[in-house]
């Protein structure tokens, strides 16, 4: 999933594609979750659908506002797909994200609408493998 993410502003030198559809896009989740505003792509996941979860992890909820969230569910169907924004995140920004997110999700590796790969937080009970 590495690569080399160019000279932008902000972007890390080795840098990895993370693919967010939910709270991950917002201002105040980025700044506590990376310490930093990310700025990313629009595109979209097909075969997925967007369903909702309830956080429990009150730490979780303090830092998104939001009590519940949605999860990327996996469907297979070209019907089903979620808009959402590609990210170019360090290695170890995505370490944080895995702390951020919830036991109820899964960091898989997606294929997006563009045909470029990412990292994606997905229902844990439904990825692409099970």
């Amino acid at each position: 999933m590495g690569g080399r993410a160019g000279t932008l502003k902000g972007v890390p030198e080795r840098s990895e594609r993370l693919f967010a559809y939910g709270t991950l896009q917002l201002e105040a989740v980025q700044t506590a979750t990376f310490g930093r505003r990310l700025t990313g792509t629009r595109d979209a996941l097909p075969g997925f659908e967007l369903a909702p979860l309830e956080i429990q992890d009150e730490a979780v909820v303090a830092v998104s506002g939001k009590a519940e969230h949605t999860m990327a569910r996996f469907t297979g169907r070209a019907s089903d797909v979620i808009s959402g924004t590609v990210f170019a995140v360090s290695p170890d920004e995505i370490q944080s994200a895995d702390q951020y997110e919830v036991a109820a999700v899964k960091r898989v590796v997606v294929v997006l609408q563009s045909g470029a790969r990412a990292w994606a937080y997905v229902d844990a009970r439904h990825t692409p493998s099970s």
